[in-house]
């Protein structure tokens, strides 16, 4: 082994060091929880937090919501419920994936409330009832989405047989609203007629129609429990409409390497990008395999030829453009209109967070700001913050 001089035997920090890296405020999560839940009204708020609380982490974003208040929650798979059980103790955690043979002994032991969406689900469930006795569900509806769900006129049905086991006792019926991030959409207000047609038939058990966007359409649509997702993580959950959510996430790549090239070369595979002035770059650590996205490269991709610009960054207090294709695990940004001296090698590159909005990174690549957080990828190191 190598003796290592005293100058060079530093600690390494992790973060510090990241080629990239995510600082997650966890305060401002907490807050557009709260601000949500002031939305809602008299509805209580739960939280989802599947695609690991939309890569932000299930553990820390558990708990903090958890110790905000929060006391229901939706996960996308049990895995993910038993997790967080061990930092949401006393909470109600729904699985919207539901529950399958072999998995009762996972959902019993952590006491998580299995989504039934389908007949064969329904089926499979009244049998374990009858093995093992009463146990909560949710029952999910169809109301016009056309992803999961009874139909409405089974799930009335179910409602009104006498002859189903009474061990059958469902702690809520929900569905999910298609178009609710589109105000005017007439869907809205059909899917909620048909939605009240079931609620009653449900009387006296709690109903949910409305995740983030439905909070926004405002009362009739909250029913019992709202489910906000993106809204706390700082996404926007309505188009057109000025997003009053705080960042919560910001995203940054380390600068490896700047570099002046001159006019008339090209950048990048393909030289996708043709330099019209003498030019400084910054290349970063960060590529489509970190998840920003190869649709963000400023040429060379068929997004661009739309005419939707391509991706930025933010550094210096400057907003600087993609240059050329992005690749694997490596971007360029053009960083000439920056003044000399004010970045380095080892700086960092803002992807996304207060200055450059994560939706807007989401737009060029023609995408949405939830594909965007949830797929940053493994190879980031996280920070969590909690200022409010």
């Amino acid at each position: 082994m190598t003796d290592i001089p005293d100058e060079f035997d530093d600690t390494c920090d992790a973060f510090e060091t990241a080629g990239l890296r995510l600082t997650v405020d966890l305060g401002a999560l907490v807050e557009n929880w709260r601000d949500m839940a002031r939305r809602s009204g008299s509805a209580r708020t739960a939280a989802v937090v599947k695609a690991d609380a939309y890569g932000i982490g299930i553990e820390d974003a558990g708990e903090a919501l958890y110790l905000a208040g929060a006391r229901d929650f939706f996960v996308a798979t049990a895995e993910e419920g038993v997790t967080l059980r061990l930092y949401a103790p006393d909470a109600r955690i729904f699985v919207l994936a539901g529950i399958w043979p072999g998995m009762q002994r996972l959902f019993f032991e952590n006491d998580l409330v299995p989504v039934i969406s389908s007949d064969e689900q329904l089926a499979f469930w009244m049998a374990v009832l009858s093995d093992y006795g009463d146990y909560p569900c949710a029952l999910q509806v169809d109301t016009g989405f056309n992803r999961l769900g009874l139909a409405v006129d089974d799930a009335i049905a179910l409602a009104d047989d006498v002859s189903r086991p009474a061990s059958f006792s469902p702690v809520l019926v929900m569905s999910h609203l298609a178009c609710g991030d589109e105000p005017s959409s007439t869907m809205n207000r059909q899917q909620l007629e048909s939605f009240r047609r079931v609620s009653a038939a449900f009387e006296g058990i709690d109903s949910s129609l409305a995740a983030s966007a439905g909070i926004f359409l405002g009362s009739d649509y909250h029913f019992d429990l709202t489910r906000p997702g993106i809204a706390l993580y700082g996404g926007e959950a309505v188009n057109g409409m000025a997003n009053p959510m705080r960042p919560v996430v910001t995203a940054e790549a380390r600068i490896i390497q700047v570099r002046d090239v001159k006019a008339g070369e090209g950048v990048s595979y393909g030289r996708a990008m043709q330099l019209t002035r003498d030019s400084r770059l910054a290349v970063v650590s960060a590529g489509y395999a970190d998840g920003y996205m190869r649709s963000q490269s400023s040429g060379g991709v068929p997004l661009r030829q739309t005419g939707l610009p391509g991706g930025q960054g933010f550094i210096a207090g400057h907003r600087v453009p993609v240059a050329g294709r992005i690749t694997m695990d490596m971007t360029i940004f053009d960083i000439t209109d920056v003044p000399g001296g004010l970045v380095r090698a080892g700086d960092y590159v803002e992807l996304f967070g207060s200055n450059i909005l994560v939706d807007d990174a989401a737009r060029a690549a023609g995408t949405i700001g939830y594909e965007m957080l949830a797929g940053m990828g493994l190879r980031h190191q996280r920070r969590y913050i909690a200022e409010e």
